[in-house]
């Protein structure tokens, strides 16, 4: 069974691309282009960026969620940024938005948890880069701030930001380096300097006999926790089952009982913890 994961997981790192978390993470980790990345997003240039910590992990309350930021970076004017490659289309479509609202409200606890007012909360931006539509206009750029319903050039002020990034959109009014970044990750070959080194750092870490090891245990890791779920429910259907088919059981011989008059209809009702109109419905007993 290891042989076969461990095979599975070779074909599976011989075909990944950007889109993958784990890739997106190693590549990110490249200054110089996260911080391209950001800039291509916000039409803005940085001085230089800082990784606080790989695979940022913020966890406010000991009985909290935990909260782990794929791309958690901080630049020289202390603003932050947290990048997310996500490839899970959820039913709900207030999915995605309450996801961003939630790590919000993290990384806002996390800095008043080193003791800063809330009046030195920082300017932060959550960018989730999307491989479909988030919100179905077909933009390939949706920005969002907080704005005054009555007056919607009137912001608040709050310095928050969420951007969600969509692969499948249309590219007319984004940055044509971004456009070609959205292009690569639909499968397309890299076009420009940015995207081309991009692909070429993907390439280096593909090549990176470490990282293989740590992704090949970390994919064998998921799939044993992944089955031992699925012995857990498995285990809990058939304990269900079994339970229902018991309680079935139960159900006929009281209605046969009932029926050849060996049992009254008071006392089955009683022994199946129903009432009797209940135990006639359920029983499918016809009224005398």
């Amino acid at each position: 069974m290891e042989e076969m994961t461990r095979s599975e997981a070779n074909k599976i790192w011989e075909n990944l691309t950007i889109a993958d978390n784990f890739i997106f993470q190693k590549v990110m980790r490249k200054k110089r282009l996260c911080k391209r990345l950001i800039e291509k997003i916000l039409h803005i240039k940085i001085r230089k960026i800082m990784f606080p910590e790989t695979e940022k992990g913020i966890n406010v309350r000991r009985d909290s969620k935990r909260v782990r930021l794929d791309v958690y970076v901080e630049d020289d004017k202390g603003m932050l940024y947290d990048i997310e490659m996500q490839t899970t289309d959820y039913a709900d479509p207030a999915e995605l938005p309450k996801r961003t609202r939630y790590y919000q409200d993290m990384m806002d606890m996390d800095v008043l948890n080193k003791g800063e007012f809330y009046t030195k909360l920082r300017k932060t931006y959550i960018i989730f880069i999307c491989t479909f539509d988030p919100l179905d206009r077909n933009l390939s750029q949706y920005t969002f701030r907080e704005t005054c319903a009555e007056d919607a050039t009137l912001e608040m002020g709050d310095e928050t930001t969420k951007i969600f990034l969509n692969s499948k959109g249309r590219r007319e009014g984004i940055d044509s380096d971004l456009a070609a970044f959205l292009d690569y990750i639909e499968g397309k070959a890299p076009k420009g300097k940015f995207t081309e080194t991009i692909a070429d750092a993907v390439e280096v870490a593909k090549e990176n006999k470490e990282m293989k090891v740590e992704y090949m245990t970390y994919y064998m890791e998921l799939r044993r926790s992944e089955e031992r779920g699925m012995e857990k429910g498995m285990e809990k259907g058939m304990e269900k089952g079994r339970k229902e088919g018991m309680e079935k059981g139960r159900m006929e011989t009281l209605k046969s009982l009932v029926m050849s008059k060996l049992l009254s209809l008071k006392d089955a009702a009683a022994a199946a913890g129903m009432s009797e109109e209940t135990f006639k419905k359920v029983a499918d007993l016809r009224q005398d």
